[in-house]
């Protein structure tokens, strides 16, 4: 049986990843589709959080991106379309690299809106929301090397639009880490 694709949907905070990910995955042609939040496993921890973007958190981080990998991995041979939502950028793909290797079609596309759009996105949300840790976190997707082309300008598209190119995109068979 061949996996499902997996589609991670990247991007910083407040770039529209859960809202455009619930959708794609609540629309998708497959039979079978899970919306995977990563933010679940970063909140499940009871003790010995550190917020993800301290340089502290690497080891926690590596640990949480490595284990959500393999879930979702299961989950594709399952039989399940994989929408991960999530803030993987290309220091954390190594484990999504690997599942390629391994057969998988992985697709990886980056929500980025322009920074004044992001912060105002992210301030809106009903959370407290540190605004410096949302600007860098949007700097740190700033330069993207060789993913450059995987990132999607949301800055003027509603959720609806942004959800309809990703999915015109997939059926192209585009941002594929192949």
């Amino acid at each position: 049986m061949t996996p499902n694709p997996i589609v991670i949907i990247s991007g910083s905070p407040g770039s529209g990843k859960s809202s455009v990910s619930r959708l794609l995955a609540e629309n998708s042609p497959h039979d079978k589709t899970i919306h995977f939040h990563t933010d679940d496993f970063y909140h499940s921890i009871c003790k010995g959080y550190i917020a993800p973007w301290r340089s502290e958190a690497e080891e926690q981080n590596t640990t949480i991106i490595e284990s959500f990998a393999a879930s979702v991995a299961r989950l594709a041979v399952g039989g399940y379309e994989v929408i991960v939502d999530g803030v993987i950028g290309p220091w954390f793909l190594s484990p999504w690299l690997d599942l390629v290797k391994n057969g998988f079609d992985v697709r990886y596309v980056i929500l980025r809106p322009d920074e004044q759009t992001t912060v105002k996105r992210a301030s809106e949300r009903d959370k407290i929301v540190d605004n410096d840790a949302v600007k860098n976190m949007w700097q740190a997707f700033k330069d993207l090397g060789s993913y450059k082309s995987h990132a999607i300008d949301t800055s003027c598209q509603s959720i609806s639009e942004t959800t309809a190119e990703i999915r015109r995109l997939l059926n192209d068979n585009a941002m594929s880490m192949k």
